[in-house]
């Protein structure tokens, strides 16, 4: 039951699991801010972008994560994406992102990649 209403009180367990995960994998970037998509070439990074070493992902690769510029803001929240072309659902982590990143990246995963960006902020 505990657990249950940690899942409805704002997800604390869930991002302080997800803080364990970052401080725990390296972080590779593989494509730099303002870098385009491999596929969808008029698809623009606003912010870096890459995965966490070691860990797996709702596509096989490593968890993603979009990386802003508010220094040291930590995990501030994630976007669940539901890709129809990839048949695959994933999470992508929003580390050290101030709002108006969230909401650069929020435009590009679902006006330009659109693949269903739901924005879940960490409160």
């Amino acid at each position: 039951m505990a657990e249950q209403e940690g899942a409805t009180g704002g997800g604390t367990g869930f991002f302080a699991h997800l803080d364990g995960l970052v401080a725990s994998a390296e972080l590779v970037v593989d494509r730099p801010k303002g870098s385009r998509h491999p596929r969808v070439p008029e698809a623009i990074y606003p912010v870096r972008y890459g995965y966490l070493e070691g860990t797996t992902g709702g596509d096989g690769d490593g968890v993603d994560v979009f990386v802003g510029d508010a220094s040291d803001a930590g995990v501030v929240g994630v976007f669940l994406t539901a890709d129809l072309l990839k048949r695959d659902v994933e999470v992508k982590i929003l580390l050290d992102c101030s709002p108006q990143e969230i909401e650069q990246v929020h435009h590009l995963l679902n006006d330009v990649l659109e693949i269903g960006g739901l924005l879940v902020p960490r409160r």
